[in-house]
């Protein structure tokens, strides 16, 4: 007796149904690879040397660093435990928006989403497009994910004192490798995630850059306001943040990604026009997403 059709053509289409998540997984990590050989790749341009002013701009930072903790700091922590507590209380809430998880977790999901949805199925337009998307929400996590994970790393490493420990603020209180928080003031880790923020954002697009600056400068006066760092310790995180966010660009640039390498301005991105047409055909039909890699 020959098979029932119906029930043949639903045991074909079941499998293929299942098949959607590997798919996905597939383009992604094909596209992830892909991109982690682009990046980690020989350069394929000379950027400008560091100028001049950006060098001096860091010594002056560090010796800035250095002061503070002479003559800033315990009168920092001393005004700050003199705020009524209503003030204390609003940045305890505003300061939440400085940890880095708040550009990190958005920017790694978009660029997920763009690894498992593109594939050589679509139009070589749409391809293109989604890539040069995808190259930018790389360079934002990257600039921001990198300078974290060092910090996260040398302030334990550092292990200097948060103000509030042992009753009064000692600016030179140190217990380097304890890897405990209470000793993982320098450098602040909000003035880092929010000024790697404000710098790779501003990159890519300048209008942005008057309001991610205003963003990092409330946040890291929070971290002070809430005695949960020293200016020191803000300043050398904003130094940190703002300078792996710049030397990630470079490393973009000579790769000829999102960058240019002649003066590390950022190439025109796709239009909004262009954006959700190829948004349309990826969603047109199934096949598309889960062509072949």
């Amino acid at each position: 007796m020959p098979p029932d059709k119906t029930v043949t053509a639903q045991r074909t289409d079941t499998p293929a149904g299942s098949f959607w998540p590997a798919a996905l997984i597939r383009n992604a990590l094909g596209n992830l690879e892909r991109w982690s050989r682009a990046l980690t790749g020989a350069p394929q341009a000379k950027v400008p040397p560091l100028p001049a002013g950006a060098i001096v701009a860091f010594i002056l930072t560090l010796t800035a660093v250095v002061a503070s903790m002479f003559f800033l700091d315990a009168q920092a922590s001393g005004w700050a435990g003199r705020e009524p507590q209503w003030f204390r209380r609003v940045f305890e809430d505003i300061t939440n928006f400085g940890l880095g998880g708040w550009f990190l977790f958005p920017f790694g999901s978009v660029l997920l989403c763009l690894a498992a949805l593109i594939s050589p199925a679509l139009s070589q337009l749409s391809r293109g497009v989604l890539a040069a998307l995808a190259a930018r929400f790389g360079f934002l996590f990257l600039a921001v994910g990198v300078p974290g994970l060092f910090v996260s790393i040398v302030k334990r490493l550092i292990g200097r004192a948060r103000p509030y420990v042992g009753g009064h603020d000692d600016p030179f209180a140190y217990m380097p490798f304890i890897w405990r928080p209470e000793y993982a003031s320098m450098p602040s880790g909000h003035a880092t995630a929010s000024t790697a923020a404000a710098f790779a954002i501003g990159a890519i697009w300048p209008q942005a850059r008057g309001v991610m600056w205003l963003y990092a400068f409330i946040i890291m006066f929070s971290r002070i306001v809430v005695l949960a760092h020293h200016p020191s310790d803000v300043i050398a995180g904003a130094l940190v943040g703002i300078g792996g966010a710049a030397l990630m660009r470079r490393w973009f640039a000579t790769r000829r990604l999102v960058f240019s390498a002649r003066d590390l301005g950022p190439y025109p991105g796709p239009s909004l026009a262009r954006i959700k047409a190829a948004l349309r055909e990826v969603m047109r039909s199934p096949g598309v997403v889960v062509g072949r890699l």
